[in-house]
């Protein structure tokens, strides 16, 4: 009888062997692939046996949060501030017991033309002053700048406290808070879509600024925060004035830290140098061909890195709207400044804080002293849309011990109208966190389409959920509204 039924076995037609199981892969470990992973596990009890893995290029987590040494101290290269009303940010560096460290509030700024500083605030006071010393400067600059700026001072931070209030609905609780599977349903439920249709510039003026304010101190702004002028997009525009209110922060040792321990948190399989050069759709499940000759089987694939640099292969091919990432140059200097270079006399004469107005003259976008270790030795860091070489370094410094250059494809060139590309790249399970940087890139704006993301996930694959739900405020949305004159209605304070 064995021989019959061994003879019998090899006349059957061959079954297909069953595949491995397959994973939940996402591609980059910056803080919005850090985030992703963090939410998928903090919001479910179960990947339905799958593993979560996540793919580095690079050495080290972070992606575009890092630090760089000079003189043996860290310094932040990439994304170095954090506003106190981003509560993702601040909800991970409580969870994860992070050490943090207040911004700079009280710099010394000087608006330069190329020529000569059109405008300065008060030089900063010795450290120790008395609290009423310390509250008098501040009243002061405050008088500065509104006897040069007005009353558009006042219009301007109405203007940036509305869009942050319509930013705000992203913490609202699950019951009131839907699962978008577009950008342009993130924003127009917030009524922030109108905001990506104009320029700031447009935005502004509408608002009642003065043409000197945006041409000054809002270009000074958009130069430092995107390497941009007026003419972004209005909603990167207002994040890009976000940051440059009081309280700000950042972790101390380096931002990278909460993308480092969001990954640990959320027990993650990290592969560093281990980029994905291919993704392929083999029906139910996705190959993830790597850089180390790897495969990989993948449920669902989050894309969290910008594709608009990278060259991974889709099979079949996606398509995606073109968009240029704007390069920053940041250039760390330990030396110091030339004083002829900005017509002064003195180097002690230069403010602490340089911002630059949009002139094509001028080859840099701000100068900032990061450590001062005597009056004439201290570390700088300079923004620039182009390589600063050594010749021009050498007329803007007098003195040069160390220079670190990093070129970071740092955020996109910011063109309004925006177009966004599909949050679900297939319709299937291919994700794409990156595609919410069209609307404004932050830390925090990583968080929110990371959590997004990870909450498609797994409605899409009917994961349990944990019945966790993100603290924050419950706001009535903005669903519904007209696009764009909806923006300019009153909002009510938190």
């Amino acid at each position: 009888m064995l021989p019959l039924f061994v003879f019998l076995v090899l006349l059957l037609p061959a079954l297909p062997l069953p595949r491995a199981s397959a994973d939940i892969c996402i591609v980059g470990a910056g803080i919005s692939g850090a985030s992703t992973a963090f939410f998928l596990t903090n919001y479910t009890t179960s990947l339905h046996g799958a593993q979560l893995r996540v793919f580095e290029r690079r050495h080290r987590v972070g992606g575009r949060l890092a630090t760089v040494a000079v003189a043996g101290d860290h310094f932040e290269a990439g994304g170095s501030i954090i506003h106190p009303r981003n509560l993702h940010a601040r909800r991970f560096a409580d969870l994860l017991g992070l050490a943090v460290k207040a911004g700079g509030d009280d710099d010394w700024l000087g608006i330069w033309d190329g020529k000569r500083f059109v405008f300065q605030t008060l030089r900063p006071l010795p450290p120790g002053s008395s609290w009423w010393r310390r509250k008098l400067h501040g009243l002061l600059n405050s008088l500065l700048l509104l006897r040069r700026y007005g009353l558009s001072l006042l219009k301007m931070d109405k203007f940036v406290q509305e869009m942050l209030q319509r930013f705000m609905l992203f913490y609202n609780g699950f019951e009131s808070r839907p699962v978008f599977a577009t950008v342009e349903e993130m924003l127009k439920w917030t009524g922030l879509y109108g905001l990506t249709r104009r320029t700031l510039e447009e935005e502004l003026l509408d608002a009642g600024l003065s043409s000197q304010t945006i041409a000054e101190l809002v270009t000074v702004i958009t130069r430092i925060n995107y390497g941009q002028s007026t003419r972004i997009s209005g909603l990167a525009g207002a994040v890009s004035l976000a940051g440059s209110e009081s309280g700000l922060w950042a972790v101390k040792g380096g931002n990278w830290q909460l993308a480092a321990g969001l990954l640990k948190t959320s027990n993650a399989t990290l592969h560093l140098q281990e980029g994905i050069d291919s993704i392929t759709d083999a029906g139910d499940y996705y190959v993830l061909r790597s850089n180390t000759g790897n495969e990989y089987n993948c449920t669902a694939t989050v894309v969290a890195t910008p594709l608009d640099e990278m060259n991974i292969t889709f099979s079949p091919p996606i398509s995606i709207p073109p968009r240029k990432m704007q390069h920053t140059h940041a250039t760390f200097v330990r030396g110091l400044l030339n004083p002829g270079y900005f017509g002064l006399n003195s180097a002690s004469s230069i403010p602490e804080l340089i911002g630059t107005l949009e002139l094509p003259d001028i080859p840099f976008s701000c100068i900032s002293v990061l450590k001062r270790y005597s009056e004439d030795d201290m570390t700088y860091k300079m923004f620039s849309c182009a390589k600063l070489d050594d010749g021009l370094l050498d007329q803007i410094f007098s003195a040069r011990k160390e220079t670190i250059r990093i070129n970071w494809a740092a955020y996109p060139h910011y063109e309004a109208p925006e177009e966004f590309a599909p949050i679900v790249l297939d319709g299937k399970q291919l994700y794409y966190v990156n595609t919410f940087e069209s609307a404004a890139s932050a830390m925090e704006t990583g968080a929110v389409a990371a959590e997004n993301v990870a909450r498609l996930i797994i409605s899409r694959l009917s994961l349990p959920m944990r019945g966790v739900e993100p603290p924050g405020p419950h706001i009535k949305s903005f669903a519904g509204e007209d696009e764009e004159g909806s923006w300019r209605r009153h909002v009510e304070d938190l």
